[in-house]
């Protein structure tokens, strides 16, 4: 990802025993509304890469099933992560790369929120101001730098 200088030298590593989420019948089928649950969110944005090191963020236990709620009825995703340091410069990236994973992958009728989890990041209300709002996001995605490194993050959310 062309980042020279890595924040955290040593992230702690935890293993993975997420099962693939099941084929369901009504999932082909265009005259069925699929409904949104956790569980698919997190099928989405588990196997994203972090932007310093070649792990996933559900190895890095940056993402996980817990802390992503979903109302369907009224159209609404929250995701809370959490950063692997207090102090990760990389916070904001990987929210970002949260974010623009699920306006690719869910439909367009979803508002998704992004937030750092409370009481995990020095600077949390600074990062959750700039993930929610949408003007910032655009220019973010509008930097042609910054949406390659994105996209080789999610190059592995398949």
């Amino acid at each position: 990802m062309n980042i020279t200088q890595k924040i955290n030298d040593a992230p702690q590593v935890y293993e993975v025993v997420t099962k693939a989420r099941g084929v369901q019948e009504t999932d082909f089928d265009d005259d069925v509304r699929d409904l949104v649950d956790p569980e698919e969110v997190y099928e989405l944005i588990r196997n994203i890469t972090d932007p310093e090191h070649p792990l996933t963020l559900e190895q890095l236990h940056v993402t996980n099933k817990e802390h992503i709620y979903v109302d369907d009825p009224s159209n609404h995703v929250l995701v809370e992560f959490t950063p692997t340091i207090p102090h990760c410069s990389m916070a904001a990236l990987i929210g970002l790369c949260i974010r623009v994973r699920l306006l690719r992958s869910l439909p367009e009728r979803f508002k998704v929120d992004i937030k750092v989890r409370e009481g995990t990041h020095q600077s949390e209300t600074h990062v959750n101001k700039q993930l929610n709002d949408k003007e910032r996001v655009a220019a973010a995605l509008e930097n042609t730098y910054l949406l390659d490194v994105i996209n080789q993050c999610l190059a592995t959310a398949v």
